[in-house]
């Protein structure tokens, strides 16, 4: 991508926003062609970029005017309504949050998957990127696709409070707080109280199938990303009172039989894994080791039920991180291929 172009971050004092300036910064984008962009009450805030730092501006049609590219790390509601806006104003468009999930007209980009959307045509300038759930299951299961036919992918995935952004974390500690005094925080981003418990709910729940938006989506973007042969996926999401991490649990079952040390050897080749597992040794992947870590950290190889054609395994990851990179990357992408 041309770092002349000039680059704009929505979102850019929340968890991924600041993450996101974080990924352009270390692939080289200069200061000067990048625009932090916020709400009006963040606006005249200063925000890290590399060694420097820039100034927060509020978000609005007329702050899009003059990019060439925008970064949604911003809520939904906010996405539906400047994504447009970026479009008019011809800029290229990448969103993070659910805001399109359900539109099927809109490309979902994953740089370096066979379903990835940007390598169809497709009409208009806006495309979205999974959630980082999503990444960290097709990080942990592509490369043991290449060596033996998936069949099926069961997922349990535990996130932290950083999946609901600064306010979730905020409210974990403010409620972890209370209760220790004992006193009890109503939830205000989460369905029950975090603090001492776990939940099973992520996101609102859909009638028609029982699952949450965030297990839907998994389903959703995995099938499309996998490509042709994607193996059924289903699973459950519940909040753990964390404040960084995604710990995501698989069952993988296979066509064929592959040992936990192929499966092994081939994550180690996979690109935008780290394999830790020595459990004897105490060494695997948890929340606490991936705080800025971009890789998915996987361990805990092991035969499903001594069943030779199934595994299981575990994958931590940061997931403002994971969802930053997968922003810059399909922001990079978008732009070079616009230029061709």
């Amino acid at each position: 991508m041309d770092r002349s172009a000039r680059v704009a971050v929505v979102g850019a004092t929340g968890l991924v926003g600041r993450e996101v300036l974080a990924a352009l910064a270390e692939a080289g984008h200069p200061p000067g062609q990048v625009t932090a962009l916020a709400s009006e009450r963040s606006a005249g805030e200063e925000v890290g970029y590399g060694n420097e730092t820039l100034e927060v501006e509020a978000a609005s049609s007329e702050a899009l005017r003059g990019q060439a590219l925008v970064l949604l790390a911003a809520p939904a509601e906010v996405a539906r309504g400047l994504a447009p806006e970026a479009q008019k104003a011809g800029a290229w468009v990448v969103d993070a949050s659910r805001a399109f999930l359900s539109d099927v007209g809109i490309p979902l980009a994953a740089p370096g998957f066979p379903g990835d959307g940007l390598e169809r045509p497709f009409t208009g300038r806006l495309v979205r990127v999974p959630g980082p759930t999503a990444l960290g299951v097709l990080r942990a299961v592509e490369p043991l696709r290449k060596s033996a036919p998936v069949t099926a992918v069961r997922v349990t995935a535990l996130l932290g409070a950083a999946s609901a952004g600064t306010r979730g974390i905020r409210e974990l500690a403010q409620s972890t707080t209370q209760l220790l005094s004992g006193r009890v925080l109503e939830p205000t981003h989460f369905p029950h109280r975090l603090a001492f418990n776990v939940v099973p709910q992520v996101g609102p729940f859909s009638e028609a199938s029982g699952g949450t938006l965030e297990e839907l989506s998994w389903r959703a973007e995995t099938t499309l990303l996998f490509g042709a042969g994607a193996p059924p996926l289903d699973g459950t999401a519940l909040l753990v009172p964390v404040f960084h991490g995604v710990l995501v649990c698989l069952g993988i079952t296979l066509a064929r039989g592959l040992s936990p040390s192929e499966a092994r050897e081939a994550l180690r080749g996979a690109p935008g894994v780290q394999v830790l597992d020595a459990p004897g040794e105490r060494v695997y992947p948890m929340p606490m080791l991936v705080v800025e870590n971009p890789a998915i950290l996987v361990g805990r190889v092991r035969a499903w039920a001594g069943r030779p054609d199934a595994l299981e395994l575990v994958a931590a990851l940061d997931g403002p991180r994971v969802l930053a990179g997968a922003l810059v990357a399909a922001g990079e992408a978008l732009m070079a291929r616009a230029v061709q």
